[in-house]
């Protein structure tokens, strides 16, 4: 049985990341909003009613890898090292979701730029994004209260949202300006950099009983 279900799972993965990149392929060539379902589920060679079992719509196919993030980094943030500093933890969180690979949109380059061009240009998929920004900003900043009982809740967002501005913004310049991959993730690490500067320097984790 734990066999079965392996190649189960595989299977399941694999027709999710053929949804997800013959989507983004067609909406890159055609255009988003001249894109359906069904153009999508024919080039794939899958059944609507398969694809409605990965996806609710069209527009989750194209966020596919945000739930896995957010949840990756409230663990991550909600389980520092003993005594570790605010800014090593925000490091390590951002480094988490730059990692070439780890997603499973950005486990092609290609797709993972298509991805964000539509996310900067479709009316719909923006306001999508934001919300996604939003609500993560909000979910890290309650995560990083409990850890540092010092930062007020106020503070928690500020910083939060400083570091989560600077990744978006530096990110969507560096696109704009032709630059992808390592010098992409280059340009986004200089401006966290930049962010970082203004963090409080006294903070360190609470001890983490074992």
């Amino acid at each position: 049985m734990p066999e079965q279900m392996g190649l189960r799972e595989r299977k399941r993965r694999r027709t999710r990341q053929t949804l997800i990149h013959t989507g983004l392929r067609l909406f890159a060539e055609r255009g988003y909003d001249q894109t359906t379902v069904a153009d999508v589920c024919a080039a794939a060679e899958l059944s609507p009613a398969t694809f409605y079992k990965h996806f609710p719509a069209k527009e989750d196919l194209v966020f596919a890898d945000y739930p896995e993030r957010v949840d990756a980094i409230r663990t991550l943030t909600s389980a520092p090292h003993p005594g570790e500093s605010l800014e090593s933890l925000l490091r390590r969180a951002f480094t988490m979701v730059l990692e070439p690979g780890r997603w499973s949109i950005d486990a092609d380059e290609d797709a993972a730029v298509i991805r964000t061009r539509l996310a900067l240009t479709v009316p719909a998929l923006r306001a999508i994004a934001l919300r996604w920004m939003f609500d993560l900003q909000h979910e890290w900043a309650k995560a990083l209260r409990e850890v540092f009982p010092e930062l007020d809740d106020v503070t928690a967002h500020a910083i939060v949202g400083a570091m989560v501005g600077a990744l978006a913004s530096a990110g969507r310049a560096s696109m704009e300006n032709g630059r992808h991959g390592a010098a992409l993730i280059e340009d986004i690490t200089r401006a966290l950099d930049i962010a970082v500067t203004g963090l409080p320097r006294h903070l360190t984790a609470a001890t983490q009983e074992p």
